[in-house]
């Protein structure tokens, strides 16, 4: 259907022009190519994260790709850049916060620096960017020193903010404003080939349920599809040719892992795209660190967006290309692809994970990787230390399992329910989407500040509150209510309950047993969760305000004294969370 919109423009210029000048007209109204270059999550991810790509083989099979760091980052999306003329380069949110400790102990700041030095023109607010609150977020965009957080800001060198644009068309400040503009605009080529490309910015309207409510004190978050919507005719009379969408929200797929798939796409970001403006052209998503690339007009024809995701930490980018009819101002071809940014070998939990030629393997860009290396060295003091000795690797759920917390979620919950005994903790529960990165010792066992700080990169406070057995059911059911992600909660040692996902949502959740024991439904029992769950964080709002709570140590240190209380912890591997019936 595409082919003859895109060239009857061409038929109508050449019988106006009738046949004097068949190659002036053909010249003058041909498509105009735009490459956007997007990514998402890409979480202060200055280093490679030691963490890999699923992807087709080539036949029939799967392989593990190594993927990700800046350096290599940056060579990726220089060699898609060199391929269009024109282009832009985006980010779909969750560019800062939970971030690796050489980009977090300098408040992200070195993340911004690579992001400015790499070329980025816009960047949407994601839920992460709040985490240390509006202040510093507004000091990533205006730069400066000023002092907003524990942190020190400024420490290797003066911060000069972002030099690409945040957009934040749906989150409102008190006066009715947004808090960063909700669209931009780029324009390319001059004369009858100039055309120009709308963006528009936001976050997910459920922020406020993943933030610290002080970080965002004063601030709405309006709904996603009616916020669109309202920008696209203010784009369009400034005159953008495409309209892009750069939204904090997204899906997952169905099946085996395809980066270039959209095998049974669901989601939050369905029933936006369900409600968007038909001259909406590209939808760049994120939140859930999925990799997809959809052509929604199959699923819904009303709605024909090109639909992105480029995964998580900076292992993928999206080639997105733009084809751009100059006399018609719109849209007449697109297409995207996830390129795998291939970088160094890595030994994984699973062991030595290697290089492959099924993809291409990129070089450091040597100034990003000079870059990202000072940073690097002056934060090897904290990253060196050791923690303490694990018997072996701690691991959780990838992948289609990501909902599930494994060995390390068990390290975890038994860490922090230990760390608050003193305020009488029984059980202690953690969330899997907490859970950054899997717990891989050395060869002799030890572990290190680094290695837990990449596990764990928020910096939460436990805290240890009271619930009845009943409470405590209806949080775990929470996490398998249909409304978002599943979420198996990982619970301490001595703490048992199977899934059923044949049964209606509410009645999920079976078996539980305390101490080999069912758990009694009207009992006061001691729970110990992060303070990112005492707030109802993740949908998980039965936590939020409950009696007696009592804050302890952060996340990290409970991790430390659980680690150091042994001359070798050995990784409690028993499954403490069972499933059965339809998924099990």
């Amino acid at each position: 259907m595409a082919v003859p919109a895109r060239f009857a423009p061409l038929l109508t210029a050449a019988l106006l022009a009738g046949c004097a000048a068949p190659m002036a007209g053909r010249s003058a109204f041909a498509p105009v190519e735009v490459g956007v270059i997007a990514f998402n999550d890409f979480h202060g991810s200055i280093e490679p994260p030691r963490q890999s790509v699923i992807a087709p083989d080539g036949s029939g099979g799967q392989v593990q790709v190594p993927a990700g760091g800046a350096a290599w980052f940056a060579s990726a999306l220089d060699s898609i850049r060199a391929k269009y003329p024109n282009h832009l380069t985006v980010s779909a949110g969750d560019m800062i916060s939970a971030s690796q400790l050489a980009s977090s102990l300098y408040l992200d700041e070195p993340t911004i620096g690579v992001m400015n030095r790499i070329g980025v023109d816009f960047n949407a607010v994601g839920n992460h960017e709040f985490d240390r609150g509006r202040d510093e977020l507004l000091r990533m965009q205006n730069g400066g020193c000023a002092k907003f957080t524990a942190k020190e800001p400024c420490q290797l060198e003066k911060f000069p903010g972002a030099s690409f644009r945040y957009l934040a068309a749906s989150t409102l400040t008190g006066n009715g404003g947004t808090l960063f503009p909700a669209t931009g605009l780029k324009t390319f080529g001059t004369g009858k080939r100039r055309v120009s490309v709308g963006v528009i910015g936001l976050a997910l309207k459920g922020t406020p349920e993943l933030v610290n409510p002080a970080g965002i004190k004063g601030l709405t978050f309006a709904d996603e599809a009616d916020t669109i919507n309202a920008a696209v005719p203010v784009l369009k009379a400034q005159g953008a040719d495409a309209v892009v969408v750069l939204i904090h929200q997204g899906g997952k797929t169905q099946g085996a892992p395809d980066p270039n798939g959209c095998n049974e796409l669901v989601g939050e970001i369905t029933p936006i795209l369900s409600r968007l403006d038909p001259r909406v052209d590209l939808v760049v998503s994120g939140h859930t660190h999925w990799d997809y690339v959809c052509d929604w007009g199959k699923v819904d024809p009303g709605h024909p967006v090109l639909l992105t995701s480029a995964g998580v930490y900076g292992k993928e980018i999206t080639d997105i290309r733009l084809e751009i009819d100059p006399a018609t101002h719109r849209v007449v071809s697109k297409s995207a692809r996830n390129v795998i940014v291939q970088s160094v070998p890595y030994t994984s939990a699973k062991g030595p994970l290697g290089n492959t030629d099924r993809y291409p393997q990129f070089a450091p860009r040597p100034d990003i990787a000079a870059y990202v290396q000072r940073y690097v060295d002056a934060s090897t003091a904290f990253t060196a230390r050791p923690m303490g000795k694990l018997s072996g690797p701690a691991t959780k759920g990838e992948g289609a399992q990501s909902g599930m917390g494994g060995t390390l979620g068990n390290v975890i919950a038994d860490a922090q329910r230990d760390a608050t005994a003193a305020a009488g903790a029984q059980i202690a529960f953690m969330n899997p989407f907490g859970i950054r990165a899997p717990l891989v010792p050395a060869a002799d066992g030890t572990v290190t500040f680094g290695d837990i700080y990449q596990t764990q990169p928020f910096g939460n406070q436990v805290v240890t509150e009271t619930l009845t057995g009943a409470e405590i059911k209806a949080a775990l059911e929470q996490g398998f209510d249909d409304k978002g992600p599943e979420q198996a909660l990982s619970p301490s040692a001595g703490f048992a309950y199977r899934v059923d996902r044949a049964q209606p949502v509410g009645a999920r959740i079976a078996g539980l047993t305390f101490n080999g024991k069912p758990l009694d439904m009207a009992q006061r029992y001691r729970v110990t969760i992060n303070g990112f769950l005492a707030l109802g964080g993740d949908g998980f709002t039965v936590f939020a305000d409950k009696p007696e709570a009592v804050t302890g140590p952060t996340d990290l240190e409970a991790l430390q004294t659980w680690l150091r209380a042994a001359p070798m912890r050995t990784v409690p591997a028993e499954a403490r969370v069972t499933f059965s019936g339809a998924g099990g």
